[in-house]
């Protein structure tokens, strides 16, 4: 909300989920016209209990995703801009579970500084 921009991306937990629950997520006042989850591009999940069972993290998945126009105009230096919903649905797999929500894959400060320390490690670089 009340941003000029940077409103295409998201990240989000949920926690203490129950199995089997279908539940639907939408993002609202997005800025883009367009969207690759209109071309099939999957919101990226982490589940922690299935990356411990499964030994998989980060992955695409969710049903019925749909980006599209909302009605909503919002008034920018150029005008007024009309502004996006970004909807899916998703059934959480495990009880009890902590399962993250992104647009891309998230990039941490620690690895950001692990890069920055390698290449200050190599005399070449």
């Amino acid at each position: 909300m009340n941003t000029t921009g940077n409103t295409q991306w998201f990240l989000f937990r949920v926690s203490n989920t129950r199995a089997y629950s279908l539940v639907r997520f939408s993002m609202l006042n997005l800025c883009k016209p367009d969207s690759l989850y209109n071309e099939g591009m999957k919101v990226l999940i982490y589940s922690e209990k299935f990356a411990a069972v499964k030994d998989i993290g980060w992955h695409r998945g969710g049903q019925k995703i749909a980006y599209y126009p909302n009605g909503v105009r919002k008034e920018g230096s150029k005008g007024f801009k009309t502004m996006y919903t970004m909807t899916f649905s998703y059934e959480f797999e495990f009880d009890d579970d902590i399962v993250y929500f992104a647009y891309c894959y998230p990039y941490t400060y620690t690895e950001l500084m692990d890069e920055l320390n390698a290449i200050m490690a190599d005399p070449i670089k």
